[in-house]
Parts: structure tokens; C-alpha cells; sequence
């Protein structure tokens, strides 16, 4: 009897002792988390600027395109023959210089018949205009054979045309490219031939947000770079689209390069700096101390040793640094670390890091 009682004893201690470790462990565990700062009341610590105003100056980085100043696909007007090819590769030509020749041998022989036609039309007319002055015929007679002459002058000025068009000569002066014909080759208006490009002056395409249209005007002056170079290039705005492009809400612009080197070539892709208004005293911030949301961008400040939350407008952003347009104030403390986590009216102890 007495060791039944014995046993009761010792399960009633082993299970008081049981609650006693869990009340100890509970204690411990809200000791630590008050201990890391998720106690109430604890304040959370962060690092912080004073917002100063500065001078910002302000460049839009943006993606462009550079296309050649001019480029022309080489095709015939005429179907024919190749009698010849007088162009180099990946030469440069002129203006004005025969590319290549159709054969024309055809078109001479219709062009001689042409001729032999309107000589006798024109010999006609004459007559009947004699013929007129004597009244031996009438006004109608010698406006036929008058018509007939112009119609046989028209063809001869057609097929002349027509011979001329077989001579292929460049329509400016540039760096042709790859042909795709030969000598001999049956060619119509359908084959291209080569391209050709003029590469002495480059054109920069690229688009920039609406908000920023009446900041840009014709002559301004910008820089470029193109991928695996780290050389600046200068370019200057000479064209604007009239309109802005209501899908995109984006204003085109056209900036043209010297490239006397040949060191750009068109198609590639252009990284264009393009210098706008110099702002004086502007708000400018770390991007660090920027948190996105749904309806725009948030920063938090520090007012009466609590986080506060505060909606910004911001524009142009840089590696480093944004610019806001509205939300702070100079004088204002930043939060630049632990945004993400921070919640309005978290307390906060800052430490003030250096101004930017």
C-alpha cells in the first residue's frame, strides 16, 4: 500500500516539475525577443540622413538605337541580264557611281525603231502644217498627224528612259555591303542586290516619358555609349516627333553623330545620357531609402523618436540617388536602413550618417 502511495507521489512531482520547465522556457524565450528588440516599447535602431537641398543636375539615362544617316536597298527598275558589276564589296563609292549594268541590247533596238517612227510622224506633221497655211486640208487632219508625232516622240522618251534605268548608279555616297548577284544573273525589280549605307554621320533613336517633353529642344547636345566600349560619344538632338505616342506616353527623338571613324556601326544599341534642366535646390535621396507600393513610392522619417510614413513623388534616379519632387522637406530625417521591415510609428533610435 504504502509503495502505491510512493508511486502517486512521484508522478504528481515529475509532472509539476513538467510545468515548471515550460513556464521557465516561456519566460526565456519572450526575455531573448525583448532582448533583440521585438519587445514593446524597445526602440528598433537605423541610420538616417538630415534632407538637405542641392544642386541636381538632371540626366535622363535612356536606351537608343542607332540607324545610319542613310541606307538604300540596291535594286534593278528593269528585268534583264547582268552585264557587268563595278562595285567592290564593303568598298565605299560615290554618288553617281555605276554599281552595275542590265543588258540593253533589246531596248536600243526598240529605242532605233522609236526614233525611225517619230522622224517620219515629225516629217508628217510638217507637211500637213504646210498643207494647213495653203488650206488644202483641214484643222482636224493636222491635229491627227500633229498628235501622232507627240506620240511618237513620247515612245522614244520612254524607252530612252527605260535604257537609262539599266545603268545602276549610287544614289549617294556611303559603304556598300554584300552583293547577291553576279555577272550574268537574270535580274528583276524583286532582287536585292546590296545595301547601301552612308555611315560618315549615324542617327540615335530613342524615346523619353512624356513629363520631360518640354525640357528637350532641337540642338541640345548629349552622350552615348554602345556596348564593349566605355568611349563617350557626342550627339546632338535635331529632330523631335511632333506628338507624343499615346500608347507608350512617350516623346521620339532624333540625335545625329559624326562617325568619321567607322568605329559605330547601325543597328546596335545606344546608351544615351541626355542632360535636362539643372535643378537648384533639389531633394535629392539614397534609392536605398525608397520602398515601392502599390500606388506609388513611400520613405519613412523620423518625428518624436517614432517612424513616420511618408508618400513621395519621385523623377529621375541614378545608380546611387533619386530624385523627389514632392513628400520631404529639407530638415527632415531620413531612414535610409531597415525600411522594409519598419512600420508607422515604430519607435527608432537613428544614427545620423554622413549628408549626400
Amino acid at each position: 500500500m504504502k509503495i502505491k502511495y510512493i508511486a502517486y507521489a512521484l508522478i504528481i512531482l515529475g509532472f509539476g516539475a513538467f510545468i515548471f520547465y515550460r513556464i521557465s522556457e516561456n519566460k526565456s524565450e519572450q526575455q531573448d525577443s525583448k532582448d533583440k528588440g521585438g519587445g514593446k516599447g524597445k526602440s528598433m535602431r537605423v541610420t538616417g540622413i538630415v534632407v538637405t537641398p542641392q544642386t541636381f543636375d538632371n540626366n535622363l539615362s535612356l536606351s537608343g538605337s542607332i540607324e545610319a544617316n542613310e541606307q538604300v536597298e540596291i535594286r534593278s527598275e528593269v528585268s534583264g541580264i547582268v552585264e557587268s558589276i563595278n562595285f567592290t564589296e564593303g568598298s565605299n563609292v560615290t554618288k553617281g557611281q555605276l554599281l552595275f549594268k542590265v543588258n540593253d541590247i533589246e531596248l536600243r533596238a526598240q529605242l532605233g525603231q522609236a526614233k525611225t517612227k517619230e522622224n517620219l510622224a515629225a516629217e508628217n506633221e510638217r507637211r500637213a502644217n504646210l498643207l494647213l497655211k495653203k488650206e488644202a486640208i483641214s484643222q482636224e487632219e493636222y491635229d491627227i498627224s500633229r498628235a501622232d508625232f507627240q506620240s511618237a516622240k513620247a515612245q522614244t522618251q520612254l524607252i530612252s528612259a527605260q535604257i537609262a534605268k539599266t545603268s545602276v548608279r549610287a544614289p549617294f555616297s556611303g559603304k556598300i555591303g554584300l552583293r547577291s548577284i553576279s555577272a550574268g544573273t537574270y535580274i528583276t525589280p524583286t532582287v536585292l542586290v546590296a545595301k547601301l549605307v552612308n555611315t560618315g554621320k549615324l542617327k540615335i533613336t530613342f524615346s523619353i516619358p512624356e513629363k520631360y517633353a518640354t525640357q528637350v529642344k532641337t540642338n541640345s547636345n548629349l552622350s552615348f555609349t554602345v556596348s564593349g566600349s566605355e568611349t563617350k560619344y557626342l550627339a546632338k538632338v535635331y529632330a523631335i516627333e511632333p506628338g507624343v505616342d499615346v500608347a507608350t506616353r512617350t516623346l521620339q527623338i532624333r540625335a545625329i553623330a559624326d562617325n568619321k571613324e567607322g568605329k559605330l556601326l547601325p543597328g546596335t544599341f545606344a546608351d544615351v545620357e541626355l542632360p535636362l534642366d539643372i535643378i537648384k535646390d533639389a531633394i535629392v535621396v539614397p534609392t536605398e531609402a525608397i520602398v515601392p507600393i502599390q500606388n506609388g513610392k513611400k520613405v519613412f522619417i523620423s518625428e518624436n523618436g517614432k517612424a513616420k510614413e511618408v508618400k513621395v513623388e519621385t523623377a529621375t534616379r541614378t545608380d546611387a540617388s533619386i530624385l523627389v519632387l514632392s513628400g520631404l522637406k529639407a530638415g527632415d530625417t531620413l531612414l535610409t536602413s531597415g525600411v522594409m521591415t519598419l512600420k508607422n510609428e515604430t519607435p527608432v533610435k537613428v544614427a545620423i550618417a554622413k549628408k549626400l
